[in-house]
């Protein structure tokens, strides 16, 4: 029997057509039920009615965010879908009826707020509410009128869909991609994101702000403060947690703290970064990690980095409060500044390690990577820590005993020394993208210099080094050069055999007391252990090159190697002191270990849904054993982390894992492995698959 036109109008059930919807707004890839769209742009609902629309029927979408939904700040919606009249600025209207069926077609501000919202529709006394009812409303880089709207497509589809990268590692002269599974689109992640936004407690009109959401996200993503996502450790142990380099990529992260509500353990720069590049991702801001080589942690907003030595040419960590990182990973999002004076829009520095607090808490940024550029380090947020990590000198000093007081002595100051290589993945190819030339002007440069005199009348402290325009030194009547011959490379479990270079480069004829320390020493410059220690006096003269022989046995580093969870290197230290002029030299070296490779062996392609193997073959080709092995493999939309406990193997040994799996989505995959033993961290392999439908 067919309903009377004069029976009250009900909604019977909705379509949220989220193949055309998700199809349209590039969110099609995200593992979730509901209904996931971005602003500024229209969706499509069909809804299926108890019987065909009359001309006085009311069809009202009412959408609600939030604990306390009300009209007054937005979070509470009413759209009469019968006129297109609203008096926000969402409206929605029917655009198509047939039959018992319409279409309403629902188009949100290209600021609207971002989270979740539930949908219900109300015709008359009736209300309907959806099985799923949440609609997620994203950041829209493809909307013009959005703040994050960014041009190209081959960039968005880097900086906001592509959910693998890579973390640039090592140091300035050896610099190392390590492959990361971003993982946006997985199960909970956005779910996880979803909770970190009504975690902050922002108001309802911060969250529409990527600015404020994205430094909001910086203090989020580490647990100081606030128990956020990840717990910051550098002890070298980690009992009763995740070392921060046995993890492949930020969704187990995730995935963990929203399960359990507590921070996970553990992390380092990069797995903050790592973490960070998914949050903003999954929340539609374009995002990239970015490494900073050879990188200031500048503690009293001097712009200087003191580095103490002793008399053996040893690091002396119980005055050194600076440090100088090898690498340092943060993130640059891309966003509108309206907050700020013009010429301040596109990338923004921000980072979710815990190092200097900004505002009373663990967070830092955004600030323009123009401002660094420029030195404009007045702009918010925390500019004058970013322009330090790139822009400090680098100060030797060294630290004697005369008649019981300790005496200090400047050795070197290096004005062209921090700030490297800053790296991130290339758009579209697998390969490091040099970015220095976005953060500073060449050195050296007329622009560089004028970039450094603009943050220095910013800067309120007394002994600005940088600032000071100091006459060049005066020319060394002993002409020496420092220098270091050998392996730069090192195979755990083989001896150190380098050879210290003293090089004459004057006529004269010159005594000279060597000093040279050798220590090992993790990423962030904490000295882990001393190995060896040189004093020798050389005579040399009329252009003559001395060699002093550095010989470090390997039982020496390996227990050092074995006892801490992070990946060392070893740091040399040379001090020469010509006797003659009471001239003083230094120089800083070092070598890092090299590993056996980790193969991933599969077939190119695969189709969905049917089993493939994928083999993971290592050979220990070093000369001691390698204990406590552990094999942590993912692969994206193919199968979670796994971790595969291998046990010790010989020198000569070899290991063959396989994992049998059924890919799940189609399109290039990935596969990402990672091989850790108590002597060697961090070896990673990956290979791509084809999945075909």
């Amino acid at each position: 029997m067919s309903k009377a036109a004069g029976d009250p109008l009900k909604v019977t059930g909705i379509d949220f057509l989220r193949e055309q919807n998700t199809r349209l707004h590039h969110t099609s890839d995200y593992n979730n039920g509901s209904l996931i769209v971005r602003r500024g742009q229209p969706f499509e609902l069909k809804l299926t009615l108890s019987r065909e629309l009359n001309n006085n029927d009311k069809v009202t979408l009412q959408l609600r965010i939030g604990e306390k939904p009300m009209q007054s700040n937005g979070t509470l919606l009413s759209m009469n879908a019968r006129s297109g009249q609203t008096d926000q600025s969402w409206n929605a209207k029917i655009c198509q009826t047939n039959g018992k069926e319409c279409r309403i077609v629902v188009t949100s501000p290209a600021d609207a707020i971002i989270g979740k919202y539930l949908l219900n529709v109300i015709t008359g006394p009736s209300v309907y509410t959806p099985d799923k009812k949440c609609v997620y409303v994203l950041f829209n880089p493809w909307c013009e009128a959005d703040s994050v709207f960014m041009p190209g497509d081959a960039e968005r589809a880097e900086y906001v869909l592509n959910d693998t990268g890579y973390l640039y590692v090592g140091s300035t002269k050896m610099i190392r991609g390590r492959p990361w599974n971003f993982g946006q689109f997985e199960e909970d992640v956005l779910d996880c994101c979803m909770y970190l936004l009504d975690k902050s407690q922002l108001k309802p009109k911060a969250k529409k702000d990527p600015v404020i959401i994205s430094r909001a996200m910086s203090a989020l993503v580490n647990s100081e403060d606030d128990r956020g996502v990840v717990f910051a450790s550098w002890s070298g142990k980690y009992t009763g947690g995740t070392p921060p380099l046995a993890w492949t990529g930020s969704v187990p992260i995730l995935q963990q703290y929203y399960r359990t509500k507590k921070s996970v353990l553990y992390g380092q720069c990069w797995v903050f970064s790592g973490v960070l590049t998914t949050v903003m991702r999954s929340l539609g801001i374009p995002a990239r990690s970015v490494t900073n080589f050879a990188s200031a942690h500048d503690t009293e907003e001097n712009l200087k980095v003191d580095i103490y030595l002793n008399e053996n040419g040893g690091k002396m960590e119980n005055l050194t409060t600076d440090s100088i990182w090898n690498f340092h990973v943060w993130n640059d999002v891309w966003m509108k500044r309206p907050d700020l004076p013009k010429g301040f829009d596109g990338w923004q520095a921000i980072d979710a390690t815990p190092q200097e607090k900004s505002q009373g808490i663990y967070q830092c940024g955004p600030t323009p990577v123009n401002a660094i550029r420029k030195g404009e380090v007045y702009l918010p947020y925390d500019s004058k820590f970013v322009f330090a990590e790139v822009n400090a000198d680098r100060v030797f000093w060294l630290v004697k005993n005369v008649d019981g007081k300790e005496t200090y002595t400047k050795l070197r100051e290096e004005t062209k020394v921090i700030g490297k290589s800053i790296s991130t993945k290339a758009v579209g190819k697998d390969t490091r993208e040099d970015i220095t030339g976005q953060y500073k002007f060449p050195e050296e440069s007329p622009e560089e210099r004028k970039a450094v005199e603009t943050a220095c009348s910013y800067l309120q402290s007394n002994n600005l080094g940088i600032c000071e325009v100091t006459p060049p030194p005066e020319p060394l009547k002993a002409n020496l050069k420092l220098g270091m011959e050998g392996e730069k490379e090192l195979w755990p479990g083989q001896p150190i055999e380098l050879n210290l270079i003293i090089t004459n480069e004057s006529a004269g004829a010159w005594t000279v007391n060597v000093a040279a320390s050798c220590q090992l020493e993790s990423y962030t410059g904490k000295v882990e252990a001393s190995l060896a220690t040189i004093k020798q006096t050389v005579q040399t003269k009329d252009k003559a090159v001395n060699s002093i022989p550095l010989k470090i046995a390997a039982d020496a580093y390996l227990k050092a190697l074995m006892s801490i969870e992070d990946e060392l290197l070893v740091n040399v230290n040379i001090i020469a002191e010509v006797q003659e002029t009471n001239e003083k030299l230094t120089e800083e070296l070092s070598l890092t270990f090299k590993y056996p490779p980790l193969k991933v062996e599969m077939a190119d392609t695969a189709k969905i849904n049917q089993d493939f193997t994928c083999a993971f073959i290592f050979k220990n080709t070093l000369c001691i054993p390698l204990e406590n092995c552990k094999l942590h493999v993912e692969g994206l939309g193919i199968f979670t982390m796994e971790t595969f406990d291998q046990g010790d193997i010989a020198p000569g040994g070899i290991f063959k894992s396989k994992i049998v799996c059924a890919p799940r989505r189609a399109g290039l995959k990935k596969i990402v492995a990672k091989l850790n033993s108590t002597q060697l961290k961090g070896i990673t392999a990956e290979k791509i698959i084809s999945i075909t439908e």
